[in-house]
């Protein structure tokens, strides 16, 4: 006889590989707090036995946690919060059993002509383009910190076929896109109170971006003028994106608001945005506006959240069938 009044929840068990860098502290940020939840260990070779709030210090008083060096596979999905590369080595070395999904941060699986190792198929996993896969997914290549918030901010018109020509972009990202590894144009002397421009039209993140325009738009052939900046602040990317195009502004923001009436982190905002408005959170908001035949798109993410990490987080809420923004109802910074 099965007694009624007894519940039994499941919590998904994480493991985090590369805990020590940006993605990491900040996928442990979200899963230590997620309720659906238990993180079971995360992985440092050089911080075993250290805790992490001896690296993330402001873990401090949130858990008594330590890195570990070992690797337990009792877990339904690992994070892989390694640099660009290193996914692949790890996996090559490390065979991960079958029953174990991945989730991996990298840029290593995110492209059809290498996504896969093994008998590991990786799907592309930005969830405003591709949740009904996601959902049934067993392996997710997260999607790039720039390709998220520009692909948010073109996606829409692809849907409708309105990208016609050459489409110009400049975006301004926050030093810790480049990641933690010191380096001389993230020093702070170099940073603070300074612009500067790197990887014009030839950015890395240009090859996935057009990927995902084409799986909506075929026939997309044209440029895509990718200018970034290095902005003199930590986090956060914002994007402007300009097209011609003959359908006025409230026309445009319909076919905004349709593609993500059934988003669960991405808005359409109905006055111009700023960056504040998604820094520490996983949202990314977007807004239209027309001037004569040009149509401006400004699209705006955290770069570690919504361009990383939350969006990992959001990736495995949906492969594990929980609420879609579990764990990622966070706070902005506003002001």
């Amino acid at each position: 006889m099965v007694r009624e009044d007894i519940y039994i929840i499941y919590m998904v068990k994480v493991g985090i590989i590369g805990g020590a860098g940006y993605t990491g502290g900040e996928a442990i940020r979200i899963l230590l707090n997620h309720p659906d939840v238990e993180l079971k260990f995360v992985h440092s070779n050089s911080n075993a036995g250290n805790r992490l709030s001896d690296v993330h210090i402001d873990l401090l008083g949130e858990t008594d946690m330590r890195f570990t060096d070992r690797l337990d596979w009792d877990v339904d999905v690992v994070f892989l919060c390694v640099g660009h590369g290193d996914a692949r080595k790890f996996l090559e070395a490390n065979p991960i059993p079958d029953a174990v999904r991945v989730i991996d941060l990298s840029q290593d699986f995110r492209l059809a002509a290498t996504s896969s190792i093994g008998n590991r198929q990786f799907v592309y996993g930005l969830p405003e383009l591709n949740r009904a896969k996601i959902r049934k997914a067993h392996n997710i290549a997260n999607p790039g910190c720039f390709a998220t918030c520009l692909q948010l901010g073109m996606l829409p018109l692809a849907a409708a076929g309105l990208l016609n020509g050459e489409v110009q972009v400049t975006a301004v990202t926050g030093s810790t896109g480049a990641g933690q590894k010191l380096a001389p144009t993230s020093h702070f002397s170099q940073r603070v109170d300074n612009l500067s421009v790197y990887k014009a039209f030839e950015h890395q993140h240009l090859k996935e971006i057009g990927e995902s325009i084409r799986s909506l738009m075929p026939t997309f052939d044209h440029a895509i003028n990718f200018i970034p900046y290095r902005g003199d602040f930590a986090r956060g990317i914002i994007a402007s994106i300009y097209i011609d195009c003959i359908l006025d502004e409230a026309a445009v923001r319909e076919i905004y608001e349709d593609f993500y009436a059934d988003a669960a982190l991405t808005f359409v905002s109905d006055r111009n945005i700023y960056l504040k408005q998604v820094v520490n959170t996983a949202k990314c908001v977007v807004y239209v506006e027309k001037h004569g035949n040009k149509l401006l798109v400004m699209s705006a993410i955290d770069n570690l959240l919504k361009g990383a990490s939350g969006q990992a987080v959001q990736n495995m809420n949906l492969m594990f069938g929980l609420e879609e923004r579990a764990g990622l109802h966070l706070k902005p910074s506003a002001f």
